[in-house]
């Protein structure tokens, strides 16, 4: 069996699959688990990101306020599912990823600049103040996610280069840091390959350490004749050189299927931010965007997950 290499998380939010589902990942039944009802200004609330923090948990939520502006809100929770929020902006931008490096909380984010999306990186001890460190890519790129340790002593980022505009493509790229400040050393991880992400892909939650290598759960999406439609896939990465893609599913994991991920601001989107994993039970709890409207919960495990991953690999 797969395990996971890392912290317990005994308070980890779950819910047992349900009898006879066959996929690898199933939902909360209590979905969607923030709208925008959370927040009296927000037009729409998803795209967030949750870490452990003291007893409980603290997360970074992406907001579209009720003039359509993009930011970051701070909030709290005793079981990562019923949330409270803070009404302070700590930055513009959006879809933030949140993880712990030697005890210490980084955040990346699409920063807004005059010239494009960054990937803005800020780090706090406590979820009150932070510091705004230099952005990690410049000028335009998505999807900037941090590694959650150093490998070869190293900081890495996943990273997806883009465009000015809504970019209609993307591939997965890698970058390496010694300090935070000073990025480069540029390694193309993946693309998309099969047509439910043929259109573009990006990283989603932190990866996940695991005695098989990074499990990287990822969203592609297709071009239909009504848009896009954001689906989530997952990989192995290889533990000490990234880049290289050990095992990856040929299909999805998790597709717009509820009425609230198909309905929307955004319709037909899943969009994974965060993961929580139980290394003692090998459980994790994925927080997605739903329809660019809300944030929902999914459950599987780090064995079922890395089983299909094998069983469905496209990677002979």
């Amino acid at each position: 069996m797969a395990k996971a290499i890392g912290k317990a998380i005994s308070n980890l939010p779950w819910e047992n699959k349900p009898a006879g589902y066959q996929y690898p990942v199933w939902r909360y039944s209590g979905n969607p688990i923030i709208t925008r009802d959370n927040l009296f200004f927000a037009n729409s609330i998803f795209n967030s990101a949750v870490v452990p923090y003291g007893d409980g948990f603290r997360g970074v939520f992406r907001v579209d306020d009720r003039t359509r502006d993009q930011v970051i809100v701070t909030g709290r929770s005793a079981d990562a599912v019923n949330w409270q929020l803070d009404e302070k902006v700590i930055f513009r931008g959006y879809d933030p990823r949140i993880c712990e490096i030697d005890g210490r909380y980084y955040l990346s984010w699409v920063n807004l600049t005059p010239h494009g999306t960054t990937i803005g990186v800020a780090v706090t001890d406590d979820f009150e103040n932070w510091e705004q460190l230099e952005d990690a890519t410049y000028p335009v790129a998505r999807n900037g996610v941090l590694f959650p340790r150093k490998i070869n002593d190293e900081y890495m980022m996943l990273v997806r280069p883009c465009d000015r505009g809504h970019t209609p493509y993307g591939d997965i790229f890698i970058e390496r840091s010694k300090d935070l400040e000073y990025w480069g050393k540029y390694r193309f991880v993946m693309g998309p390959v099969r047509n439910w992400e043929m259109t573009k892909v990006g990283a989603g939650p932190t990866p996940i350490e695991t005695d098989e290598g990074w499990l990287m759960f990822y969203h592609g999406v297709i071009t239909s004749c009504n848009g896009f439609t954001y689906s989530m896939g997952a990989a192995i990465l290889d533990i000490n050189e990234p880049w290289k893609v050990l095992h990856r599913a040929d299909s999805f994991l998790l597709a717009p299927h509820e009425i609230y991920e198909t309905v929307g601001d955004v319709p037909n989107v899943v969009f994974p931010c965060a993961a929580l994993t139980d290394s003692a039970t090998g459980r994790i709890a994925i927080y997605y965007g739903a329809a660019d409207t809300s944030v929902a919960l999914a459950f599987t495990t780090v064995d079922e997950t890395i089983d299909y991953i094998k069983k469905h690999d496209m990677i002979k």
